[in-house]
């Protein structure tokens, strides 16, 4: 029986069955995978990984031969110093670290990584040779692009899944694009053909503000990840700089009026596909959003 068919056994378990209070309960190991790059606009992706790494305590399990698989003159090393004026040096590389969720039977296997300059057939199975070792169940693939959305709404956040039985419990969509693509898709790709269930989670950030870092795209996915995987993760500090970071955009849109004026489009257009999004639905995530935060407070 797959993972999926005997989660579907459990009640109250969601689709990756995870249980909170799961003492006893059978260990589900979710790989979640960033990269650095063009898969990642605004940092949204990778730095949500390293937030939930640090929250955690993860601890590193494997690292790539980095000389295997970058191109340094195209992914520099970078020359980092402490508060101390003691230099490091700094290698593109890809490493995995896990960590257990408190209080569930979740394990969570933390890819963070830069994408490769060549060889990635080897690099993908390398990738999925090490998650099989480690047991994974299910793949979430983080990602992050520049898109034509309003920074004054809630940064939409895309579910596809070439996983039928994800799709249906999840309402996530089958992917449709076409074109050339990074890491993460080839990735993705990969993993559901080695028969990994496989999630891929896209934040849309917008365009006109394309630097990094990009909280309320951050924000975005890790609120996904909250409520896909009934995590409790520290978003107050995260909030407060999304907030800051709207008003910032909103003092500079307002400095040019053809800025402020393609804003307000976009915010029409967005309000006009969204306004079927307040429903039960929704207002349940926010509810249950909020017992877990009270929970993890107490």
């Amino acid at each position: 029986m797959s993972t999926l068919d005997s989660n579907s056994q459990q009640p109250g378990t969601g689709p990756f069955g995870v249980v909170r209070d799961g003492q006893g309960q059978e260990t589900v190991t979710v790989l979640i995978a960033a990269f650095e790059g063009w898969n990642d606009a605004g940092d949204a992706a990778t730095d949500s990984l390293k937030l939930i790494r640090e929250h955690l305590g993860a601890r590193e399990v494997f690292e790539v031969a980095s000389d295997d698989y970058y191109d340094y003159q195209y992914s520099r090393p970078v020359i980092r110093r402490s508060l101390t004026g003691e230099q490091k040096l700094h290698w593109p590389s890809t490493r995995l670290s896990r960590a257990s969720v408190p209080g569930t039977n979740l394990d969570l296997v933390l890819l963070h990584g830069w994408e490769p300059s060549y060889r990635w057939r080897t690099f993908t199975a390398e990738l999925l040779e090490q998650a099989a070792a480690l047991e994974v169940d299910f793949v979430i693939m983080l990602g992050s692009l520049l898109a034509d959305v309003p920074h004054t709404r809630p940064i939409p956040v895309t579910l596809t899944s070439d996983t039928e039985e994800l799709r249906a419990e999840l309402d996530a969509e089958a992917p449709q694009y076409e074109g050339p693509t990074g890491i993460v898709g080839v990735l993705s790709h990969m993993a559901a053909l080695a028969g990994l269930p496989t999630l891929s989670m896209w934040a849309a950030v917008p365009h006109y503000v394309a630097h990094s870092p990009s909280p309320k795209a951050q924000l975005a996915l890790l609120r996904r990840l909250e409520d896909l995987l009934g995590l409790s993760l520290p978003l107050d500090p995260l909030i407060e700089d999304a907030e800051a970071w709207e008003r910032g955009v909103d003092e500079l849109a307002s400095e040019d009026p053809e800025v402020a004026d393609y804003v307000q489009q976009l915010e029409e257009a967005k309000d006009t596909v969204d306004l079927p999004e307040a429903t039960g639905d929704a207002i349940a995530r926010e509810f249950e959003r909020y017992l877990r935060r009270r929970d993890g407070r107490d």
